[in-house]
């Protein structure tokens, strides 16, 4: 099917009480997997394009990719601007296809993040793609965006800036993290709770990496729609390249990296609950 917006799939996600998954692509083989896995679960994916393959210069070519596998698809497939950087940046992503981005502003002033992405959904929604936001600039590391720090979004700015700006999702920090955590996460289930108490979009858990399951569960009863995993996935696939090597055959190599990140994908969409559920996108 064609693809579709960010604001389709978390409607249905928010009408199922279940959380779609965000996965940062960075070649043919790794979202190809990821649409494996989406057809035998029977669910919504959002196939995500971050700053790493950006800047390596696969921008263009992976939009092409996801247009295809959309295209072939009987699942609702989204293609993401994953942390942008900037307003321009944005509108190369809209030129390309994007049906859904993100304008990362949360590690600037308050006041420069809402006239920002105020620019950024004036021009996505002129063209009727998605926003997603974020608050509380989430530490950690991926592609190679280093944030060292456990940033705890502040309410009263979520209150504002819903207020504000009008978003399709909205991402916070509450002890959320990139890449993989170093021993047991600190999530704040009760800040998470005073955000969704404010009625806002459709929340956003990035870092989803690691966190262990029953916390999973948890932030999905309170209100979390969409949760970002990037390097388990990209760990599950290099694992597979690494456990074939010593085979000596490159199609032998890539068909275990796919399985290993398909398999991946596959535990995150059920575990997420997201599958066996028909998604109707008007």
């Amino acid at each position: 099917m064609p693809l579709t917006t960010l604001k389709d799939v978390l409607a249905a996600a928010s009408q199922t009480r279940t959380a779609i998954p965000g996965f940062n692509i960075d070649n043919l083989e790794i979202p190809e997997a990821v649409m494996a896995a989406a057809e035998r679960s029977k669910s919504p994916v959002i196939l995500t394009i971050g700053q790493g393959a950006i800047n390596a210069g696969q921008m263009l070519y992976l939009a092409d990719v996801v247009r295809r596998l959309a295209d072939q698809s009987s699942v609702p497939v989204v293609m993401h601007l994953d942390h942008g950087v900037s307003y321009e940046q944005v509108i190369q992503c809209l030129r390309a296809g994007f049906t859904s981005v993100m304008f990362d502003g949360s590690h600037l002033p308050f006041e420069e993040n809402v006239k920002i992405t105020r620019e950024v959904a004036a021009a996505a929604h002129a063209v009727g793609v998605s926003v997603e936001a974020e608050l509380g600039a989430i530490g950690g590391v991926e592609d190679n965006l280093i944030r060292d720090n456990r940033n705890l979004v502040d309410v009263r700015e979520v209150e504002r800036f819903i207020s504000e700006v009008e978003v399709e999702a909205l991402a916070v920090g509450i002890g959320n993290a990139h890449g993989i955590y170093k021993g047991l996460p600190q999530l704040d289930f009760d800040l998470l709770q005073r955000c969704q108490d404010l009625n806002p979009p459709p929340l956003v858990l990035h870092g989803g990496s690691g966190i262990p399951d029953d916390m999973i569960r948890r932030a999905i009863r309170i209100g979390i729609r969409k949760i970002n995993v990037a390097t388990e996935l990209r760990n599950a696939f290099m694992h597979g390249l690494e456990e074939a090597v010593g085979k000596r055959d490159i199609y032998y190599m890539y068909r275990n990296a796919f399985d290993q990140a398909a398999a991946l994908a596959e535990k995150k969409m059920r575990l997420f609950q997201c599958v066996d559920e028909p998604v109707h996108i008007a």
